[in-house]
C-alpha cells in the first residue's frame, strides 16, 4: 500500500522533459517516416489547414513516435535543519539514450520501491509516458515507477501537478507559467520558452539554454506541488543546482 506522499515529500522526484524533432527538418526524413507521420497528423492537418510538411517543426517534437528527449531535468527535497530544501539537477546532451539511461540509473538506484513517487507537471499525460516509450524505443528496461502495466490506479507512483490543480476535471489544461503566476509562486524569468526549445537546440550553446530552463520548471513544479499540498515554502537559498 503506497503512502500518502504529501506526508514525505523527500520519497518524490519531480522532473520535467524537454523534446525535440528527431529530424531537424521535414526534408530530411526518409520516406517511410513522412507518410507515417502525415498518416499520424491527418486531424491536425485537416482541422488547421496546413500540410504535413508545415506541421513537422512544431509537432514532430511533442511525439514519442518522431522526437527524442534532449534534458531530463529531475529534483529531490531533503531535510535540512527545521526546513526542506530542494536539489536539482539535470540529464541533457546529444544522445537520447545516454540521457534515458542516466536517468533510468537514478530511479533504480534511489527510487525503487512502492513508497516513492515521479511528479511533473501534466506528467501523466507527457513526461511519464514519453520516457516509457524511448525506454523501449532504446530497448532499456523500464524502471519500476515506469513499468506500470497491469497495475490499479492507486498502484502507480505518478502525481501530476496539473491534475491535483484540476479537481477532477479531465479537460481542464492549465500550464505550469500559468499556474505560478496566479498563485505567486516565484518562477525565474528566462530567454526561452517551451515552443522555442525545438529552434533554440540548432543553435550554438542551445542545449545549454534548454537545460537551464528545464532545471527551472523542475523547481517550478516541486514548488507548485507544496503550495497544492499545504507544504512548506521553498526560498531562494532552499535550491542548490547541482
Amino acid at each position: 500500500m503506497r503512502n500518502d506522499p504529501a506526508k514525505d515529500p523527500t520519497k518524490i522526484l519531480f522532473l520535467d522533459i524537454e523534446t525535440v524533432p528527431q529530424a531537424a527538418a521535414w526534408e530530411e526524413l526518409d520516406p517511410d517516416t513522412a507518410t507515417l507521420f502525415a498518416e499520424k497528423t491527418r486531424y491536425e492537418q485537416e482541422r488547421q489547414q496546413k500540410s504535413a510538411a508545415e506541421l513537422y517543426g512544431d509537432r514532430a517534437g511533442i511525439l514519442a513516435e518522431f522526437g527524442k528527449i534532449v534534458c531530463i531535468g529531475v529534483g529531490s527535497l531533503h531535510k535540512q535543519g527545521d526546513r526542506l530544501a530542494l536539489r536539482v539537477t539535470s540529464f541533457h546532451g546529444e544522445h537520447e539514450r545516454d540521457i534515458v539511461e542516466r536517468f533510468v540509473a537514478l530511479l533504480d538506484d534511489h527510487y525503487h520501491t512502492e513508497q516513492h513517487f515521479l511528479c511533473a507537471h501534466n506528467g501523466k499525460e507527457f513526461d511519464f509516458p514519453w520516457i516509457a516509450r524511448r525506454c523501449v524505443v532504446h530497448g532499456i528496461r523500464l524502471p519500476r515507477l515506469l513499468d506500470i502495466g497491469g497495475l490499479k490506479p492507486w498502484e502507480v507512483g505518478h502525481l501530476d501537478t496539473m491534475q491535483l490543480w484540476s479537481f477532477g476535471d479531465r479537460k481542464h489544461f492549465t500550464s505550469l507559467a500559468l499556474l505560478c503566476h496566479i498563485l505567486g509562486i516565484p518562477t525565474p524569468k528566462d530567454d526561452i520558452t517551451g515552443a522555442d526549445v525545438a529552434r533554440v537546440y540548432r543553435e550554438p550553446g542551445g542545449l545549454e539554454r534548454i537545460a537551464t530552463y528545464c532545471r527551472k520548471d523542475v523547481v517550478a513544479t516541486a514548488r507548485l506541488y507544496l503550495r497544492l499540498t499545504r507544504g512548506p515554502v521553498l526560498r531562494e537559498e532552499d535550491v542548490t543546482v547541482v
